[in-house]
């Protein structure tokens, strides 16, 4: 039996471009899905107070390729809350003090009423695993929070709030975990991320679905498959960081900076863009 070399030399040479051109239009759509998002934010003006968690996820944002580095907005620092932020940019400050999460709270109230909402569209702080401890009172704090949120929302109307969940830390195990309870001393992370849930679970019940919210914990604590990292505590489960999302317990690693920050850039590209305030019309003096 004969078989011709030559028609399929032909039909390849028809063929294999045609595949090619399909593969290449594939990741080409791929690559516009991933990154269409992000040209939102050319025209966003965010402020992000934060301390060192916070810094984590900006150092994650600097991490994106260069092939994307035209879509993420601009890191800059606000040193003047009077300063104006320009379109395209992250702008942020350490706002408050670590282990008293009341001045963190008043510090970003501060800087949104002293001009900095003005040229914001978007604002929004964390708290940090650190302001949480075995005693803390997560739902005084909570209600300190929302009433100081809905007084910016109402005094800054052009200006959307988001809310963050707050950070957990990883739970120790081990020998050195089995020895503590022995003991009857505390393991460290099991009492803490139970506060830090506490006032998560009411952030989720007062602004899930209804204003925006990014959920930082419950990514903190989903592993790249999907699956969470949890412990048990009187019968209860309880969520916990990814221990290989942190080198020291509490502190996001190269490896979350990255995935974090990306989910942070996708989640404020789809906020709806900020709503246009009406001018306040001119007072007419009377004659």
């Amino acid at each position: 039996m004969h078989f011709d070399w030559t028609f399929l030399v032909r039909v390849s040479a028809l063929v294999l471009p045609a595949m090619l051109l399909m593969v290449l239009h594939g990741a080409t759509a791929k690559a516009a899905e991933t990154s269409a998002p992000l040209e939102k934010l050319a025209s966003r003006r965010i402020f992000f107070g934060h301390q060192s968690v916070g810094g984590n996820l900006l150092d994650g944002v600097k991490q994106i390729p260069a092939s994307s580095q035209g879509l993420a907005p601009r890191i800059v620092e606000v040193k003047n809350p009077t300063e104006s932020l320009a379109p395209g940019t992250l702008a942020h400050a350490l706002v408050g003090q670590n282990e008293k999460p009341e001045s963190k709270i008043a510090d970003f109230e501060r800087m949104m009423d002293a001009g900095l909402a003005k040229s914001t569209d978007v604002a929004f702080f964390k708290f940090c695993y650190i302001d949480f401890n075995g005693a803390t009172d997560s739902r005084a704090l909570f209600e300190k929070y929302r009433v100081s949120l809905e007084g910016l929302k109402a005094r800054h109307p052009g200006t959307t709030f988001v809310h963050v969940t707050a950070p957990l830390t990883t739970v120790q195990r081990g020998a050195k975990a089995w020895l503590k309870e022995l003991l009857g001393r505390p393991v460290w992370g099991i009492a803490e991320n139970v506060r830090r849930e506490m006032f998560n679970e009411l952030m989720r019940k007062a602004y899930g679905g209804k204003e925006p919210l990014f959920d930082l914990a419950r990514l903190e604590s989903t592993a790249p498959d999907g699956t969470r990292e949890t412990y048990e505590l009187n019968g209860q489960t309880w969520p916990a960081m990814v221990p290989g999302y942190s080198d020291d317990g509490g502190h996001l690693n190269a490896t979350a900076q990255a995935r974090l920050a990306k989910e942070l850039l996708n989640f404020l590209a789809s906020l709806p863009a900020p709503a246009v305030q009406p001018p306040i019309p001119a007072v007419q003096a009377t004659p």
